[in-house]
């Protein structure tokens, strides 16, 4: 899963910290990011780089130096480190914020730019999670520019990571809604539920999953999203692992469930496009497993999941 980046250790701690040449830089224009390339030498494809990106070009985090000297920036290196933020360490390595914004409507090459959808397939892995979970804290800092309850411009906090109103004194946090990704299986037959989104980006096999309400428990918001999604009823609720999901500003909290009773599919329409039983043999192969919920998938595919009678 993205977030597993062992041995690298994540320090997520609020931290006043002063950035080194040597550190990393996540410069965002609005809710882009800056990432460079460089061309390889090789003939063998690049599988690090994501879409739009040539087959020998590999796109990196850069360190503070390096933007300074790609971009050819004027100023000395400590005014350039002026209205940074620091975003979290992984190991001995920091990783700050800037905006184009923060830089003097710095200008940055458009074929340099990338969603967050990039990090989905960026490499090394721990990169990875640092550029999506970059991504989300920038993400924070745009939707919380103004008080939700007064319209008031907020200012950074200095004491933990958090925007505050300086007239009604309201205190904004980044958000994190959680989430619960439930493989359904039918122990009977020895199937798997299996969807596929009736709109949105993401067209590969996926779980039934759904955002927890106010007032529910995580399995109670389970079993109601199995029954609005796929007129289903389950038993023996197994809770699996959880997840930070940065694209969604989500936490997942991953279950596997036992059919109960009648298999057949009633499909909510608004919100899936598919929904099929798949025997283990069966189950298709899926482009990655940096989310709980591919990882589940996989799991019961090879025979390792909580139902299994092998």
């Amino acid at each position: 899963m993205i977030h597993k980046i062992e041995p690298h250790k994540y320090y997520p701690e609020f931290r006043n910290q002063e950035p080194k040449p040597s550190d990393y830089l996540l410069l965002f224009d609005g809710e882009k990011v800056y990432l460079p390339s460089h061309t390889e030498n090789s003939d063998v494809t690049d599988t690090s780089a994501g879409a739009g990106i040539s087959e020998h070009s590999q796109v990196y985090l850069p360190t503070f130096e390096e933007v300074h000297g790609l971009l050819g920036i004027r100023q000395p290196m400590e005014r350039f480190f002026l209205d940074c933020e620091y975003l979290f360490s992984i190991d001995d390595r920091a990783f700050f914020r800037k905006t184009t914004e923060d830089a003097g409507a710095l200008m940055l090459p458009e074929e340099d730019l990338y969603a967050s959808g990039m990090f989905r397939n960026f490499e090394p892995e721990y990169l990875a999670f640092a550029g999506i979970t970059a991504t989300q804290i920038n993400r924070f800092r745009l939707d919380r520019k103004f008080c939700g309850r007064c319209g008031h411009p907020t200012v950074p906090s200095t004491t933990e990571r958090a925007c505050i109103c300086p007239e009604c004194g309201q205190i904004e946090y980044p958000k994190i809604s959680p989430a619960v990704i439930i493989a359904i299986v039918d122990t009977e037959r020895d199937k798997i539920l299996l969807t596929r989104y009736a709109g949105g980006s993401y067209r590969h096999w996926a779980l039934v999953a759904g955002f927890v309400e106010v007032g529910e428990t995580f399995k109670g918001a389970a079993r109601r999203e199995i029954m609005e999604e796929v007129g289903l009823k389950v038993s023996d609720l197994v809770y699996y692992k959880s997840q930070p999901w940065s694209f969604s500003d989500s936490a997942m909290i991953g279950f596997f469930a036992k059919l109960e009773g009648d298999p057949s599919i009633t499909l909510q329409e608004s919100e899936l496009g598919e929904a099929v039983w798949f025997s283990r043999e069966d189950v298709p192969d899926l482009p990655s497993t940096i989310s709980v919920g591919q990882e589940m998938i996989t799991l019961f595919k090879n025979g390792g999941d909580p139902f299994c009678k092998r």
